[in-house]
């Protein structure tokens, strides 16, 4: 017989094999040496602001350091004295001059006007329900929850301290939202936020977002706010110890979108490094008309999948 015939495992299905006859493989994974910790909070702009930049870190150089996810806490509710004087916000309407702002200058966008009409009164149910979605799942899970939690909140200007939001969004992620956001309302929501709470304290994070890494010798660097990507890749060198890193060549728009569900212009710009004017054209290029919808939303174009 000249060709090879092979019974591919996931599918069942004998026949040739495509594969060449002798292949060198490697065993030896790379080591995740670092600890990355991100500490946020659902309702964080400046979180929601660098999501372009953290995630094309995270898919390029995620091989290098295990990711955590940890709630701050940013607000667990409004009181008669201020709560970020620094920005001016003394009271709910406060904030959604300073959440325009700081859409319109990272091009994240954010509308905001909810904390004038229908205010945010708490973070706290949603980062219980993360940390439920996180214990009873897994990380990627409630890493996508506390996505579309943001969506709803800073681009289509939902409530999220409201329990009937959080139950949709939950039930979105194929989730029993109403068991899952019920539960976290229980003591066992509570318990397992002030655990994230107490590992941000003896992180020494004061402020949202922060990005810490972490060698094996208890070393690590500190990253505070906003920040261009090369401040990210730069820190990890440091953490490491090394010059060089090698960086995994980004996903297919197509599978990332499929992955991500919505993204917007900045955020696919940021990734492929691409002008803000060529987006359209390079979608095009990437992807048929099938398998996206353009939208609009605040003078930003964002893309979603039509499934």
């Amino acid at each position: 017989m000249k060709n090879n015939m092979i019974c591919d495992l996931e599918t069942g299905v004998c026949g040739v094999t495509r594969e060449e006859e002798i292949e060198v493989i490697d065993f030896n994974q790379v080591k995740k040496s670092v600890n990355f910790y991100y500490i946020t909070d659902p309702i964080c702009s400046h979180c929601w602001a660098i999501e372009p930049e953290l995630r094309r870190f995270v898919e390029q150089y995620g091989d290098y350091f295990n990711f955590h996810t940890v709630m701050g806490g940013l607000l667990e509710r409004w009181h008669d004295g201020p709560i970020d004087p620094a920005n001016g916000i003394y009271k709910p309407a406060d904030v959604a001059g300073h959440w325009r702002e700081v859409g319109e200058h990272s091009r994240m966008p954010i509308d905001g006007t909810l904390m004038i009409d229908n205010p945010v009164q708490s973070s706290y149910p949603p980062s219980r329900v993360f940390k439920m979605i996180q214990k009873y799942h897994d990380d990627k899970l409630a890493y996508e929850y506390l996505r579309r939690a943001r969506e709803a909140l800073f681009l289509f200007n939902q409530n999220i301290s409201d329990i009937s939001v959080l139950i949709e969004i939950v039930n979105t992620l194929g989730l029993d939202g109403e068991a899952i956001v019920n539960e976290a309302e229980q003591p066992i929501g509570q318990k397992l936020l002030n655990e994230d709470f107490g590992l941000t304290r003896s992180l020494g994070a004061r402020g949202f977002p922060t990005i810490i890494m972490v060698n094996e010798e208890n070393k690590g660097v500190k990253i505070v706010g906003g920040r261009p990507f090369e401040s990210y890749v730069n820190g990890l060198k440091q953490v490491l110890n090394t010059e060089e890193l090698e960086p995994k060549k980004q996903s297919p728009l197509s599978s990332l979108l499929g992955k991500e569900k919505l993204l917007l212009s900045k955020e696919i710009e940021a990734m492929y490094d691409v002008e803000r004017p060529d987006v359209h054209s390079f979608i095009e290029k990437e992807l048929s008309p099938d398998q996206y919808q353009a939208k609009e939303i605040l003078g930003e174009s964002y893309f979603t999948t039509t499934k």
